[in-house]
């Protein structure tokens, strides 16, 4: 909404009143419209789009509240000031309650008339702008957002829905690497209803041991050499949020101690302070280790392992959900086309099956890497098998001449064996006969008890 071409409706039973006001709103740069009654405001907003609605209260037709009220039901987020004289300063205050944004009282000044419509289209403006960013969030962060037909992943995500509810239950995330672990950890905290900003995340494999208590816990002035002003740690900006401590199973030993307390005491001191503060924010954790294990290792606490452990989610690996590769794709590209600014026609059958062919150790992170590569070189055309630059997968559909077909297999020393080469051409054999076992062995000139 640009403030200086606002358009504004003025409702007033008395004309000399009404031209008065337009004068002043001209003057200042505003485009304005006025009628003499509500009914005949309801018309033209039907008509026309307005920025504001700036009424007197007492019409002979439909006084200015009955107005207001009809605007709401069907303009909610239109901003309605009143006019009004000071003997009807309560029907004013009757009008505020009702959703009017500001009253003014007669007679009128300009400049003060011009400073409360200027406020009110800024709040206005303001208040669009937090829709916006709401929606935004809405669609980035929600479980919305979160693509899959997969049966084990649907249990995950009802679960997840259902936690989510109760904002200081801790959750317990665990799964591979690139899986969507910290992905799942902001949708339970928006569809708490909590602040996308108060979401606060911590990856303890990345900060080294030293620093990561300050991280988390900030410190004081004075409380170790270097320390020439006091720092803000994580915990206080997660307040009335989440706290979500990427790769738990890392943490120190030590620190693990501090934890404890946190989640045992609900509260927190600042590194150099005997002050404790309250930890007023939940607390999500995720590791691609097994805690329990490390836990009978002596590598981690084990009466902080059940202290994390009351809510835990274990999110499958992209490869034991291979039917959520169509609608991810379908996600990321559309995404890239957002961001990229280009065409994408998408994904070719070819180049589909061959996604669907690859083990994915990298999961949905890997898949979408790969995507945007593609996207990049593919100068706007069908994304085919090699823009997707995948290895250690079996390339679905060979290239064919009159007299040969050529298969292209790449492994890693590790792999590479008799036993892998041949599970890799019956991977292919059934993918190119529609998973027909006996299509497959009449394609490979073999028998069909191979595939059993």
């Amino acid at each position: 909404m640009n403030i200086s071409v606002a358009k504004i409706l003025i409702v007033d039973d008395k004309q000399s009143f009404r031209f008065l006001l337009e004068g002043y709103l001209k003057d200042a740069g505003f485009e304005t419209s006025s009628v003499a009654g509500g009914k005949a405001a309801l018309e033209v907003l039907e008509r026309a789009d307005f920025d504001l609605v700036l009424s007197d209260l007492v019409m002979p037709e439909m006084d200015g509240v009955t107005l207001l009220r009809q605007i709401h039901s069907r303009f909610p987020q239109l901003p309605f000031l009143v006019i009004t004289a000071h003997g009807s300063v309560e029907t004013a205050v009757v009008a505020m309650k009702e959703g009017a944004a500001d009253y003014l009282l007669k007679p009128l000044h300009r400049d003060e008339l011009l400073l409360t419509i200027e406020r009110t289209l800024e709040n206005a403006r303001l208040r669009q702008r937090c829709d916006q960013m709401e929606s935004l969030f809405n669609e980035k962060f929600s479980f919305q957002n979160i693509k899959s037909v997969s049966p084990a992943m649907g249990v995950v995500l009802m679960a997840a829905r259902q936690v989510a509810a109760h904002p200081r239950t801790t959750v317990a995330l665990y799964g591979e690497s690139g899986v969507g672990k910290e992905v799942l950890a902001r949708a339970i905290h928006f569809a708490s209803g909590c602040s996308p900003a108060t979401f606060i995340a911590v990856n303890c494999a990345a900060i080294p041991e030293t620093l990561l208590e300050c991280e988390l816990f900030g410190h004081v002035k004075g409380a170790f050499t270097g320390a020439d002003s006091p720092r803000e740690g994580k915990c206080r900006r997660a307040l009335g949020g989440t706290l979500f401590l990427d790769e738990i199973g890392d943490m120190p030993l030590a620190l693990q101690a501090k934890l404890l307390r946190v989640l045992e005491e609900k509260v927190f001191e600042s590194v150099g302070s005997d002050i404790p503060q309250a930890a007023d924010f939940r607390i999500i954790v995720a590791t691609h280790r097994d805690l329990k294990e490390l836990s009978r290792l002596g590598q981690f606490r084990t009466d902080l392992f059940y202290r994390l452990n009351v809510f835990p989610l274990t999110i499958p690996p992209l490869r034991d959900r291979k039917e959520d590769i169509p609608s991810l794709s379908d996600h990321f590209l559309a995404d890239f086309r957002h961001h990229q600014g280009k065409s994408l026609p998408g994904l070719s059958k070819a180049a589909l099956d061959f996604l669907v062919s690859h083990d994915w150790p990298g999961n949905v992170r890997e898949l979408r890497n790969r995507l945007e590569y593609a996207t990049i070189i593919s100068n706007s055309e069908l994304i085919q098998p090699d823009h997707l630059q995948l290895k250690n997968s079996v390339f679905p559909y060979p290239a064919t001449t009159a007299d040969t077909v050529s298969l292209h297999f790449e492994f890693t020393p590790d792999d590479f064996s008799y036993d892998e080469v041949i599970h890799r051409l019956m991977d292919w054999a059934l993918q190119q006969s529609g998973n027909n076992k006996s299509a497959a062995a009449r394609l490979l000139k073999t028998s069909r008890k191979l595939f059993y």
